[in-house]
């Protein structure tokens, strides 16, 4: 059961799982089993862009590697919880640690691991090729897969709900400089 529902313009702290939400969920292991995970740039944007207008974003995933940690740092994401057996339990910590109202979260998920975030957080969302339960649970759910601008397609829905597209593109349109 969700603690509370909220609207997609309430959302101030986007919560992400990794592997399907961020990546394909494709695992590659290369021959010394150092593992590789394949981001797509745009989610990067979307999620710098959410970042630069004063929004939180947090990682909740079960994997943990030195792939993510590097991407992480990229985007200057330093909320991580990774290698989490219980999303459960690290989303209270999420919560205590950022004063963050439940209701104030929107999560995106693609696999049952995610479910219990998706349950307690105000917007849960589901990337296009999740599991049937995640997305039954899901008030929004992406037109794109996982790892291939689902992020971006969700930061985008927010923003908009929010009445903030405008000011995210005028983060990087020359034009709006010009003005």
């Amino acid at each position: 059961m969700t603690e509370a529902l909220t609207g997609p313009e309430h959302v101030q702290l986007l919560c992400l799982d990794v592997d399907g939400v961020l990546t394909d969920g494709s695992i590659l292991i290369d021959h010394q089993g150092m593992e590789l995970k394949r981001f797509f740039v745009r989610d990067g944007i979307g999620l710098r862009v959410w970042m630069k207008l004063g929004l939180q974003v947090a990682i909740v995933t079960g994997r943990k590697g030195p792939a993510l940690e590097r991407r992480m740092a990229e985007l200057g994401i330093d909320t991580i919880y990774s290698g989490v057996s219980d999303k459960s339990e690290a989303f209270s910590d999420l919560l205590k640690k950022t004063g963050v109202d439940a209701g104030e979260v929107a999560m995106v998920g693609d696999d049952l691991p995610d479910l219990p975030i998706l349950r307690r957080c105000g917007y849960a969302v589901a990337v296009n090729d999740g599991v049937q339960e995640v997305r039954d649970v899901a008030r929004f759910v992406t037109q794109a897969d996982g790892g291939q601008g689902a992020v971006r397609e969700v930061i985008e829905h927010l923003l908009r709900a929010k009445g903030r597209w405008e000011e995210a593109v005028a983060i990087y349109d020359i034009k709006s400089e010009a003005r």
